[in-house]
């Protein structure tokens, strides 16, 4: 039995094992021990980073994982999204409310002092919000480094490759299967949601009549005081993603789906298609599952089109510039 249910879990994630294991004549692939003789303590300065950020301001996680989904969506997890300057991904309406670069460049910062050149600002973002998970409640999860860092940014990647919470389930697989990501991914790495927050304009959608049928009507109506006529103007205004255990991360999402308790368009969607309802149904049930579950997921994600090699990228000096641009 063990033999059969083991299977279908790992082989999603045979292409990617073999991207991480055999190297190819262009690129040397990514590794879990790749920074063993460079910068032995690297993911231990990365990860105390981000618990000392963490304990001053426990949205942290939330936006540094937010920030991970929106670097590796658009054109692979490669640091674009780091960088500043006119028309880069950081322009686009969708990416102004990002947060969590301060965190990327204080790692940065003091990997520069004991590691000068040597680790890139993807595999800091990448550990980042791995650790993130991990400082909320999460698992703790192993990922392979030697990401390299993208030499430029375009405002015009975002839209066709960030899912939108208003999207319907067709349009939210389309993009997860055009980054290799399975509906098993969908559906887990959207537990992404069981921290962080929103503004009200992200979910203003969810008081239509159409779309407010879906909800619970106390959970409605607690929206629509928080988020009154007008509200979704003030950027001070912000609602959490899970009400009930808004910064620790559980399978609270997945229950809160069920219960009709879905922040936006594109989680109550998930309840509504049978596919993947009995997996939001599975999450819900068992916290364990989940949290395996998202371990797997979260390596598929922050494998989307990595950059390697010298031929393909850089390790940026600053995480908001390419090298040579002050």
């Amino acid at each position: 039995m063990a033999s059969k249910s083991t299977l279908p879990l790992f082989l999603p994630l045979l292409p990617l094992f073999l991207q991480i294991l055999i190297p190819n004549s262009h690129s040397a692939p990514l590794s879990f021990d790749f920074y063993a003789a460079s910068c032995p303590a690297a993911e231990l300065i990365v990860a105390n980073t981000v618990r000392s950020a963490s304990a001053q301001d426990p949205s942290i996680p939330g936006k540094l994982l937010r920030l991970l989904f929106h670097d590796c969506f658009v054109d692979g997890c490669d640091g674009s999204v780091l960088l500043k300057g006119n028309s880069t991904e950081r322009t686009d309406p969708a990416n102004q409310s990002l947060g969590g670069f301060e965190v990327i460049d204080s790692a940065k910062s003091v990997l520069e002092i004991f590691c000068p050149a040597t680790v890139s600002c993807a595999d800091i973002l990448a550990l980042a919000a791995r650790d993130a998970v991990a400082v909320a409640g999460g698992p703790a999860t192993q990922i392979p480094t030697g990401r390299r860092d993208s030499k430029s940014s375009s405002a015009q990647s975002v839209r066709p490759n960030i899912v939108d919470t208003s999207f319907t389930m067709a349009q939210m697989g389309r993009i997860f299967s055009s980054k290799g990501l399975s509906l098993l991914d969908l559906v887990v790495l959207s537990g992404a949601h069981t921290i962080g927050s929103a503004h009200c304009g992200a979910f203003s959608d969810r008081f239509e009549s159409d779309s407010k049928a879906s909800l619970d009507p106390n959970y409605a109506s607690d929206l629509i005081k928080k988020c009154p006529a007008g509200g979704d103007t003030n950027p001070k205004v912000t609602v959490a993603n899970d009400p009930q255990t808004a910064n620790l991360f559980d399978n609270q999402y997945y229950r809160n789906l069920v219960a009709r308790r879905g922040l936006f368009q594109s989680d109550s969607v998930l309840v509504d298609d049978e596919r993947t309802r009995r997996i939001v149904e599975e999450m819900a049930g068992d916290q364990e599952r989940f949290f395996e579950a998202w371990s797997e997921s979260f390596v598929k994600l922050a494998g989307i089109g990595v950059k390697t090699g010298e031929g393909e990228g850089e390790i940026r000096a600053s995480c908001s510039a390419v090298n040579g641009v002050v």
